[in-house]
Order: structure tokens, then C-alpha cells, then sequence
């Protein structure tokens, strides 16, 4: 296990019994390095939505917590958030729940000429992705090639 799956998996372990408390979900935690900056990074949601005083509430807990663990080396950034409109689908509770939506995906490379596809959601399984195109042809997508799949939204 790497040090960032190491640093998400035990944070997660200590900010379950939080959100559980609140009963909100725990969506994704996430140990990212972004310019010089490292960031911990826990997405958090409720029904109707995540509001400031509520990220905040599980900021304040979680930060004491990982204070008293210890086990992240050097500096970093702690941030408690709402996934937001495009929340990305990365676990199995995610997935389920988008059955029969629309998505959209990007991959990291073409397929057949295209990064980016619109579909609905048909079937999952640990290695592949199945959605049903507007022109009713059946896409099957590696996940190993998706670089990012979220709900699809017209804005």
C-alpha cells in the first residue's frame, strides 16, 4: 500500500465514526499534492445537501483527531467539503446508485476518436463500465481507461 492509500485509508477510519454521528456519508477522502501544497481532503454529503456549518463541525472533530494520531508526515491541508454537482462515481454505494442515470465519462486516452462520452449508466462491475448511448449502441469502457465519470448535468 503507498503512502497516500495509507494516509486516505486511515483517515477514513477515523472520520466514519464522525460523519456516522451526524449521519451524513462519507464520500471520498483523498491525499492529493497540488503545486507545493499537500492537501487531505474529506468529501462528505447528506440528504438535501452539505451546508459550511456542517463541513465545519466535521472539520473541527477530524483535525483534533488526526492531531492525537499523528500519522501523517509533513505539512498539509485540511480540507472538509460537499463533492459538489459532479461528484465523481469511484465506489461501489456510487455506482449502484447511478444505475439507470445519465453519466459522463472522460478517459485518459481516444476511443475511436474521443476522450469524452455521454450515456446511461446500465452496468458496472470491477473492471468495466456499460452505458447505452443516444444512439442506442451499448458502450463497454475499461475502468482502468476512465479518467473520471460523474453524473451528467444540463446547466
Amino acid at each position: 500500500m503507498s503512502r497516500k492509500e495509507d494516509y486516505e485509508q486511515k483517515t477514513e477510519e477515523l472520520l466514519q465514526p464522525i460523519v456516522d454521528k451526524y449521519e451524513f456519508e462519507l464520500v471520498d477522502v483523498e491525499y492529493v499534492k497540488e503545486g507545493s501544497n499537500w492537501y487531505l481532503r474529506a468529501y462528505i454529503d447528506k440528504e438535501g445537501g452539505i451546508f459550511v456549518n456542517d463541513c465545519e463541525k466535521v472539520h473541527r472533530e477530524l483535525s483534533d483527531l488526526l492531531d492525537e494520531k499523528d500519522f501523517v508526515e509533513g505539512s498539509y491541508i485540511l480540507e472538509v467539503s460537499s463533492p459538489g454537482l459532479l461528484r465523481p462515481l469511484k465506489k461501489e454505494k456510487d455506482f449502484k446508485r447511478s444505475i439507470s442515470k445519465e453519466v459522463e465519462i472522460r478517459t485518459y486516452k481516444k476511443i475511436d476518436k474521443k476522450k469524452e462520452f455521454r450515456g446511461v449508466l446500465t452496468a458496472y462491475d470491477k473492471n468495466t463500465v456499460t452505458v447505452m448511448q443516444d444512439n442506442e449502441e451499448e458502450l463497454v469502457l475499461d475502468r482502468a481507461d476512465i479518467a473520471v465519470i460523474h453524473l451528467a448535468f444540463d446547466f
